[in-house]
């Protein structure tokens, strides 16, 4: 099997479907699904599997992909990375590399266009959603103060055939450039873009400092071969060889109610949101429309992979013994992080729990486990906890901290929680015999078909 991508082969979204099919990572639907719940609940029942593309859509004539980064192994094939355990370095690597991009003017393969939301096969994926949500939204602005431009990724709800609401976390960069105009009394122009090449998907879900052009990030994840396009009416520059893209302003003065699922698979509290006026809709002559199921393994692991890498390197700065990091399943890869060492002083592990609170804000959980645990492996995790660990010195509590507007449990208005921290480590004052775990010699060589 093939572990790498040929980048210059590789252009764009269809590009990266054609290319899992070919290695039977994606599987095709024929059969008309409803994109009311329908889809979602097939995509439900493929989680961590093959990516799918339904090519008959109730009510559109628009296919539909879905599931399309729900690996580790398909991130890693997105980003040029050798496997899954290089990613967190792949992905700092394009940080401190990233160039600038090639900017043309020459039209993208845009052929079609239309003026009404109800075109595009848009989800409603659970009961008490607000609607049918844009769950793959790349969306790029400008700041009005500095003319940097901002990639990042956002839910649209749609409330009619020119209008939708746009989730925003206040203090995030695209809520920086919708204060910046909104100071002016001015809209916000956005140029939205929904499938493109996921190395894309990858970088606007990365959280880069302010001014940062994400694209740039993007950009080296595909071997320098991106390629910008101006947006025709905004004038933004965006990806070429995208599947669609919507052009329109954020108001400055109107909001409205909505509420999601979150990547907790939760119901997020209501928010009043700014809305996105749409002015046009270009489209490819025969358009790929992709769908983040929320809250399963494709939102979790876009989200939480970037994080991963920040925090690695970060800790790292500090715990210079640090290996991996691994943001768990079961804290819906953004709550609980495991973090493994090779210890060499009694407190580094609490040192690397501090530094990890510090880097990844929203992280509720940090486990500090030795260079013999497996940080992705929950049994191991656990093992380590239940016999290196007391309780009485190696917790580490952090009251009335900043976390998780996600965690229901958590004062969700404030973004106040307590964090906890554990030292899952051996202690260096015993001698390491005790700790240490036994081994079979030869087990590796062993086949089990030879003796059965």
């Amino acid at each position: 099997m093939k572990t790498r991508f040929e980048f210059n082969k590789i252009h764009g979204f269809k590009d990266f479907l054609s290319e899992l099919e070919k290695r039977n990572e994606l599987i095709r639907i024929r059969k008309p699904v409803d994109p009311k719940f329908e889809l979602a609940a097939i995509v439900c029942k493929l989680d961590r599997g093959k990516a799918v593309l339904f090519e008959s859509v109730k009510n559109s004539k628009i296919k539909v992909a879905a599931n399309v980064l729900g690996t580790r192994n398909r991130i890693a094939l997105a980003i040029n990375s050798k496997n899954e355990n290089l990613i967190q370095d792949k992905i700092k690597d394009a940080i401190k590399n990233n160039s600038e991009i090639i900017n043309t003017n020459d039209n993208n393969k845009w052929e079609k266009n239309s003026t009404n939301l109800f075109d595009l096969p848009i989800v409603t994926h659970f009961e008490k959603d607000s609607g049918a949500y844009i769950t793959s939204s790349l969306v790029i602005a400008k700041d009005k103060e500095t003319g940097n431009q901002n990639l990042s990724t956002h839910r649209l709800l749609r409330l009619d055939k020119r209008r939708m609401v746009i989730r925003m976390v206040e203090g995030r960069h695209l809520h920086k450039c919708f204060t910046s105009s909104k100071e002016h009394g001015e809209d916000l122009p956005v140029s939205i873009i929904i499938g493109a090449h996921p190395a894309i998907s990858v970088a606007a879900a990365y959280q880069a400092p302010y001014g940062e052009n994400e694209l740039k990030i993007a950009n080296s994840l595909m071997g320098n071969s991106l390629t910008l396009t101006k947006s025709p009416s905004t004038g933004l520059y965006v990806p070429r060889n995208s599947e669609i893209l919507m052009e329109g302003r954020i108001l400055v003065d109107e909001t409205a109610e909505e509420q999601m699922v979150e990547m907790l698979r939760t119901y997020d509290i209501k928010r009043r949101q700014p809305i996105f006026e749409l002015e046009k809709i270009y489209l490819t002559s025969d358009p790929v429309y992709h769908d983040i199921l929320p809250g399963y393994g494709e939102h979790r692991l876009l989200m939480g992979l970037p994080i991963e890498s920040k925090l690695l390197h970060s800790v790292k700065d500090v715990v210079s013994g640090t290996k991996a990091v691994h943001l768990t399943d079961g804290g819906s890869n953004w709550l609980v992080g495991v973090i493994q060492i090779r210890k060499k002083l009694e407190g580094e592990p609490k040192n690397a729990i501090v530094a990890a609170f510090a880097a990844h804000p929203s992280l509720k959980m940090a486990i500090v486990v030795d260079d013999d645990i497996d940080p992705t492996n929950p049994t191991e995790v656990e093992y380590a906890i239940s016999t290196r660990c007391q309780a009485d010195r190696d917790l580490l509590i952090v009251s009335n901290s900043k976390g998780s507007s996600l965690d229901p449990s958590s004062d969700q208005n404030n973004l106040i929680t307590t964090k906890i921290g554990i030292d899952a480590t051996a202690s260096l004052l015993k001698s390491k015999d005790r700790f240490e775990i036994g081994k079979i010699a030869g087990v590796g060589k062993i086949t089990l078909y030879d003796y059965l």
